[in-house]
């Protein structure tokens, strides 16, 4: 197997859930929506922002429209994400010893661009492809296929795929051709070839091959 190690970014990476957090504490205060209307929104499920916006808009009677919210939303977030140091060190150490590293994520453009720069991931991998740039969303095997070939290489002697959601990463990496590592702390059986809780404990199992 060669070796290539690609990495989601959203709750992989970086603490989106924390960032998120943040975002709602703000937004919260300057609306003026109490400690029931940021619970409100922490406690939504709606795993397509756009959509999450409309639904703030209406239950909350709020001026702007929903996509201007969801527009500042994208502006703020990359802000409010950080990237630990150790996870930092950790790319630049599988790097160091020969991996090609790259990074593999959904969403919008200008969100997801400002996350991987102002974090400084983008300058901490080989390569990136972000859904919102190229056209096309994980699962779907061409998104691993483009970040391969930024890193340098591709597809076809296999490689890593390391994140936190199971269809997108780790059925989307199966598919690929890539071993994948679950970041989760899920118990029971996965499709993956290995489980972590923590994305730095992925770095022994990749280092290992």
């Amino acid at each position: 197997m060669q070796r290539l190690a690609l990495f989601d970014m959203d709750n992989t990476l970086i603490d989106l859930d924390g960032a998120f957090g943040s975002w709602a504490a703000e937004f919260a205060a300057t609306h003026d929506l109490g400690a029931g209307g940021l619970q409100w929104i922490l406690d939504l499920d709606i795993p397509h922002r756009d959509l999450m916006f409309r639904w703030i808009k209406y239950h909350f009677d709020i001026a702007a429209s929903a996509d201007d919210l969801w527009a500042e939303y994208r502006a703020r977030m990359p802000f409010l994400v950080e990237c630990r140091p150790e996870v930092l060190a950790m790319l630049a150490r599988l790097r160091e010893s020969g991996w090609k590293v790259g990074i593999v994520a959904n969403g919008m453009a200008d969100n997801q661009l400002g996350k991987l720069r102002a974090t400084g991931l983008a300058d901490a991998v080989d390569g990136f492809a972000v859904a919102g740039v190229e056209g096309i969303r994980k699962p779907d095997v061409a998104l691993f296929a483009i970040a391969a070939t930024r890193c340098g290489t591709s597809l076809e002697k296999g490689g890593w795929m390391v994140g936190d959601n199971l269809t997108a990463d780790i059925e989307g990496g199966r598919a690929a051709g890539l071993r994948t590592i679950w970041v989760t702390s899920e118990q029971g059986d996965s499709p993956a070839d290995h489980v972590v809780s923590d994305v730095l404990d992925a770095e022994p199992l990749i280092s290992d091959d």
